[in-house]
Parts: C-alpha cells; structure tokens; sequence
C-alpha cells in the first residue's frame, strides 16, 4: 500500500480525520479535503505527516462542482496522481419531512449525492487513465432503513447506494473498484450533543450494545481500497454494530 495517494473528503474531525489518520499510517500520502476549520484539517496535515507520508489540506465545499475542480486539481498538483477516493463529507439538516424546508432539502442532496457525484466523475477520470483505482463512498444505514426526521439525508444516503453499484459496474472493466460503507451510531461530535440518556437508550437498539467509533469505519476503509480487497467491488460493507440485520 506504499506510494499511493488518497482523497478524503470531509477530513478535519470525525470519521474522515479518522480515516485520512488510518491511510496516513498504511503508507497513504494524502489530501486532507475541509469546508470550513482550517485549525483542524492543519492538524490532521501534522497527524498524517507524523506517519511519514506527504499530506496538504484544501478547501471546498464538494456540493459546488467548480470547487471540487478545483479540489481535485490541486491533489493532482501537488501529488501527480490520485490512487484512492474517499467520499466522506456530509451534512444533515433533519426535520420532519412535512415541515421541512426545500433548500435544507436541496443543501443536503447538494453535498451528499451530487459533491460524491461530482468527485467520482473527476476522480475516476484520473484513475481511468491508470486502469486501476479504489473509491469508497460513506452511506449510512439511514439510507437502508430510512430515519424519522431524514428525509433529506436518507434520500441522499440512498442515492449513493445506487450510484456507487452503477459506478462499480461501469468502471470495473477499468479495474477501478468502487465500495460503500454504511456506518450505523458512530460516537463522534454529532452524536454528543443527543445527551448521555438519548445515547444510552440508542445502544440498547444496537445488538452489539455500543456505539462505534470512527476508527471502526476508517478500520473499513482502509481494507476495502488494500490489495486484500482486490476482488471486492459494488458492495456495501454495514458497520453498524448489527443495527441492520
């Protein structure tokens, strides 16, 4: 896994710190993608580089096509290449469906199914090229189950299911791989806020009774886009403690 080089998304906390933290320590040099907190993703850079790989920092919000642009412009600048695409970034803005409004509709479908579509199109362009590539998409189990008050982050979670198996399909003669992982409860910043009761009685729904941590997902990941998983492609790997079973 030496020399290659990863796009995470959404990298600054959570799940894709974890994740750029994971490829970093598998020999990874990578691009550490942020929207907004340049103070974190600088020391995700710092993190990462403590493993002995090459990593820079980029600012654009994935759900405007000309930023991911230039997004994956600068990757190709300052790495020549892109081996490995990590589509992590995502936002919610949940409320019950008929009292939602339509741009928190729109927002979310913006970021979470067009920006994982804008990305992989760019991307795989790269990769197409190479004949070889690994893109891992970050669903949700709300995508498979549907949630209360998501209508807009389930829909858009869904989405990706369908696009990342239409993907595998289309690029696969390519030898390009392109993977899902639907994470269930993760305990990261969005979670604390629901309170220690509220988190409690979402363990007792889990099977495993715990929630994951963000390690578990970037554990995932970093097999899917190994050479272990060479023969892996058009799947959805749950991570989610049995939640779905």
């Amino acid at each position: 896994m030496m020399n290659k080089v990863a796009l995470v998304t959404g990298a600054s906390r959570g799940i894709g710190r974890a994740i750029a933290l994971k490829l970093a320590a598998a020999g990874h040099d990578v691009m550490i993608n942020y929207a907004g907190n340049k103070e974190m993703a600088l020391a995700v850079k710092t993190a990462c580089e403590g493993f002995g790989v090459k990593a820079e920092i980029f600012q654009a919000n994935i759900g405007d096509n000309e930023q991911v642009a230039a997004l994956v412009k600068e990757t190709i600048d300052v790495f020549g290449t892109i081996d490995v695409l990590v589509n992590n970034a995502g936002i919610t803005r949940d409320q019950l469906m008929l009292r939602m409004k339509r741009e928190d509709f729109d927002d979310v479908i913006d970021v979470n199914l067009k920006g994982v579509f804008y990305l992989t199109q760019a991307v795989s362009k790269i990769m197409f090229k190479k004949r070889q590539g690994s893109i891992v998409n970050i669903t949700s189990v709300s995508g498979v189950i549907g949630n209360v008050g998501q209508a807009n982050y389930a829909a858009s979670k869904a989405g990706v299911i369908g696009l990342t198996k239409t993907v595998a399909k289309e690029l696969a003669p390519r030898g390009i791989r392109v993977n899902a992982v639907a994470p269930g409860f993760i305990q990261t910043d969005m979670t604390e806020v629901l309170g220690e009761e509220m988190l409690e009685t979402i363990k007792e729904t889990v099977p495993l009774k715990r929630l994951g941590t963000p390690e578990d997902i970037a554990n995932m990941i970093t097999f899917l886009v190994s050479d272990a998983a060479s023969y892996i492609t058009g799947q959805v790997m749950h991570v989610d403690g049995g939640l779905v079973i």
